[in-house]
């Protein structure tokens, strides 16, 4: 069988190529190619490059994406794949979230040590998230929290070497690279997880009506309108790097829950809610986020809209 001949961009990292690999089996299967029809080209972005800074003080989450939506659009590459919480809010509007796989386990694990409890006061963790720092000094603000960046192993090798007493990753990412057993899951009710966490995404140029077909034939329904959703509530409150944001949506019957929690830096307030809107409903994440901000205390406000 024929068939055509295209090139997936993606970063380098061992995570990012396990999901290219996905990405590219599922569209073979889906289509019943060979697996020559497509190749992973591998693209090194900013952010790959940066690993002292926090993202949020050199450029944001554009630095995982600008030098693959560069390649895109220039036709160097067919089809890019993204960790779906590492994508900007506000994106080209040459480019489409053209699918999105099936979504991953949610939660965060801990890394380090049997339970959030467990850890001596003062324990030092290491990550550069705001949402998880925000939310682990509400849980304890005896915890002092350092800048902790780089790929799984690396990160894992600076928790083993006793660089800090505990880390956190996302439990997807460990899952999809063979570790089922690393880490402890932390439950959803103690963390909410960042938007999209747990999500793959695959964007293609909007003008490529051929290539979004094909890719529309891996498209999992169900995760890709819950993540919309979430990059939704994101956009209502002009969320950027710097914003401890966390957010939820779940498909129950005909509905969609929306569950978000926003916090102070320093996790010291916060302000939570849920609603509940019907499938295609375009405004109830933007309604849930306008009922956040009025409950709001001043020093979780102030970081978001106006």
């Amino acid at each position: 069988m024929t068939h055509p001949q295209l090139k997936l961009g993606t970063r380098g990292s061992p995570l990012a190529l396990v999901q290219a690999n996905m990405v590219r089996d599922a569209l073979c299967t889906a289509h019943g190619w060979q697996i020559d029809a497509i190749e992973i080209v591998p693209i090194k972005t900013t952010g790959d490059r940066v690993q002292d800074v926090a993202l949020a003080e050199i450029g944001g989450k554009a630095l995982w994406t600008k030098e693959l939506d560069r390649a895109l659009l220039s036709g160097a590459i067919d089809f890019a794949v993204h960790s779906m919480k590492d994508v900007e809010t506000v994106r080209p509007s040459a480019i489409a979230i053209a699918a999105m796989l099936p979504r991953a386990d949610v939660r965060d694990r801990l890394i380090g040590a049997p339970s959030i409890e467990a850890l001596r006061p003062g324990a030092v963790i290491g990550t550069s998230s705001p949402r998880r720092v925000a939310q682990l000094k509400r849980l304890r603000p005896d915890f002092e929290t350092v800048l902790f960046r780089g790929n799984v192993d690396t990160r894992l090798a600076k928790v083993a070497a006793g660089e800090v007493d505990a880390s956190m990753l996302a439990a997807a990412g460990l899952d999809r690279l063979g570790r089922p057993g690393v880490g402890v899951g932390i439950e959803i009710d103690v963390m909410l997880p960042a938007p999209a966490q747990g999500a793959v995404g695959i964007e293609a140029r909007a003008d490529d009506t051929r290539m979004r077909d094909w890719l529309g034939a891996i498209d999992h329904a169900a995760t890709h309108l819950c993540v919309l959703v979430e990059r939704g509530l994101l956009a209502a409150l002009q969320a950027d790097c710097h914003s401890p944001v966390a957010a939820l949506a779940t498909l129950e019957g005909d509905s969609i829950v929306l569950r978000a929690e926003l916090f102070a830096e320093d996790g010291s307030a916060h302000v939570s809610g849920e609603m509940r809107g019907a499938i295609g409903d375009g405004t109830f994440a933007d309604r849930l986020a306008a009922d956040l901000l009025a409950r709001a205390p001043e020093a979780v406000r102030r970081l978001f809209a106006a």
